[in-house]
């Protein structure tokens, strides 16, 4: 297991490493979470030091205000045709780049924007990495608030052992488009595109945290892995 010193470590490496998929004039996604975080900050000052001009994306309100203070240019995700590259980090991924994201309860922009992109890194450090998605994290799922209650026993039926996520106060979260997360426990089900199909059909389901044929380049602590999607 590594320390927190160690994590770290590894995740501005991986942000930095993701720099090199980054050339002048092009329109970069940004994605959200500590390790997106790394990745801006640095991008900003490859942006600063080189003189490029970019066109920023942002997938979170967090985001996006990181961005500002740092000097980045952001724009509604409507004004772009499309995106070249979008770096983003990945709450657990799987030997096949598939993963789940969502452990910032931005899992609804982050997939909007990773499927107007052309390309798409994932920037980790070691411990995100997994045999079997799932095993170390649990699956969030963005919901309507007007009825979320009834989702619990169409979730527990399914075998998902189904939770709110709450803030600290006790208050159900709230994610930026004002709904609520419920976070599913996937472990032991190894058909995720059947799962994904069935989750989207649930009515008041607006999105779930899983991610699949979506990564192209996987960086874990500034070493980068490329395999076929799927």
């Amino acid at each position: 297991m590594l320390t927190v010193e160690e994590k770290n470590a590894q995740k501005k490496a991986a942000a930095k490493a993701a720099l090199e998929y980054i050339e002048d004039g092009m329109v970069v996604g940004l994605g959200t979470g500590s390790t997106a975080a790394y990745f801006i900050e640095a991008l900003a000052n490859q942006v600063r030091d080189k003189g490029w001009q970019l066109t920023c994306v942002t997938t979170s309100i967090e985001s996006e205000q990181l961005a500002a203070t740092v000097g980045l240019k952001t724009v509604p995700i409507e004004q772009v045709e499309q995106i070249d590259v979008t770096v983003d980090g990945a709450d657990e991924v799987d030997a096949r780049l598939n993963g789940i994201k969502g452990g910032g309860a931005a899992l609804l922009f982050e997939k909007i924007v990773a499927f107007k992109s052309k390309q798409n890194v994932w920037v980790i450090d070691g411990e995100k990495k997994s045999d079997n998605l799932g095993t170390k994290f649990k699956l969030p799922v963005e919901v309507i608030r007007f009825g979320a209650q009834l989702l619990i026993p169409a979730f527990t039926q399914m075998g998902l052992k189904p939770k709110f996520r709450k803030q600290e106060n006790g208050e159900l979260f709230l994610t930026d488009s004002l709904h609520y997360i419920i976070d599913l426990d996937i472990s032991g089900i190894f058909d995720l595109k059947t799962l994904a199909t069935q989750l989207k059909g649930i009515t008041g389901v607006v999105e779930h945290g899983l991610f699949l044929s979506v990564c192209d380049v996987l960086i874990i602590g500034g070493k980068t892995v490329q395999t076929i999607k799927g």
